[in-house]
């Protein structure tokens, strides 16, 4: 039995696990979305300045806007900025680097691939693993804020009704809402603070974060601001409609939830079975290796695998 695919899998993994090891070391339980305290206020409780806090926070969400101008590294900056990682666009690809120096040396001292397969199992795994990580920080952050956007609402309202402001209302929710709400909705109270427009403000945080939902927020009170009347009121209709909305997504994931498994499963399998195959019988395809027409058609079958795994993916994604 030959343990080599294994070993693969089990080098893969363990990169993904240091690349989040390496973030969380460098920049602390901060970054963690999980986090009660939403970034902005810790580094505030610390002694760190309004002016301080609002530069590196606006320093680490510029910084991926420009993007990386090699085509395959520019994927991985908008997968960055959208996630807000406090990594620079460097700092990635020097991560990149030492995964597939890692990577190169696992594989060296633990099976028998020749050279040219080791630098290419390397740079895949260094790509990949970093390209995993970045989406799923982005999916993860996108979900959470949808999530908490219908509360921030809530509690702009209740604020509004007491007698606040639209700026205290959005400092309270900067204080009580944890990331990454939270800490967007910080920079946005700092912003003003220092003399910003709210409604050019919230605009900006709109395209920093790609939600739309947010973006009928920001028309809602730039109406207000210009055209005057009860902002409560339009933020309390605003908040149902939100809530609304997200119930609805949460009820057609579930409703779909099976196709998607079903879809994966079926585009996922035919790998999971060549693997098997290679571990339990490694000498399963020796005697067509050395076939003429063993190579076109192995090219021909992984090229049907991915029109298959397009097309599964393509009716199981249901848009709302």
């Amino acid at each position: 039995m030959s343990i080599e695919p294994l070993i693969y899998a089990v080098i893969f993994a363990a990169v993904l696990f240091l690349i989040e090891g390496i973030y969380l070391a460098v920049f602390g339980n901060s970054v963690r979305l999980e986090s009660k305290v939403n970034r902005r206020l810790q580094m505030l409780e610390k002694g760190e300045t309004r002016e301080t806090v609002l530069e590196t926070l606006r320093k680490e969400r510029e910084q991926h806007k420009s993007g990386i101008k090699i085509p395959v590294l520019g994927v991985l900056s908008k997968k960055a900025k959208i996630a807000n990682i406090a990594f620079s666009p460097r700092a990635i690809i020097g991560i990149i680097m030492l995964i597939i120096v890692l990577a190169f040396t696992a594989l060296t001292f633990t099976t028998s691939a020749n050279i040219t397969m080791r630098i290419v199992i390397s740079v895949a795994m260094g790509y990949g693993a970093v390209f995993i990580w970045l989406s799923s920080k982005a999916k993860k952050r996108m979900d959470m804020f949808e999530e908490q956007l219908p509360d921030a609402v809530e509690l702009m309202v209740r604020s509004l009704r007491v007698g606040h402001p639209f700026a205290s209302a959005v400092d309270i929710v900067a204080k009580e809402m944890p990331d990454p709400l939270g800490t967007e909705f910080g920079i946005l109270v700092d912003e003003t603070n220092f003399g910003a427009d709210v409604t050019e403000s919230l605009r900006q945080m709109t395209e920093r974060v790609d939600v739309p939902d947010l973006r009928f927020l920001t028309v809602a009170v730039s109406i207000q601001s210009s055209s005057g009347g009860n902002l409560a009121e339009i933020l309390d209709g605003l908040g149902k409609v939100i809530r609304s909305r997200f119930k609805l997504f949460r009820r057609v994931n579930a409703i779909t939830a099976e196709a998607k498994w079903s879809g994966w499963f079926l585009s996922m399998f035919p790998l999971f079975a060549l693997i098997g195959i290679n571990v339990f019988q490694p000498h399963y395809y020796d005697a067509v290796q050395t076939t003429p027409v063993f190579m076109p058609l192995a090219i021909l079958v992984f090229a049907f695998l991915a029109v298959n795994i397009v097309f599964m993916r393509m009716m199981v994604n249901i848009k709302v």
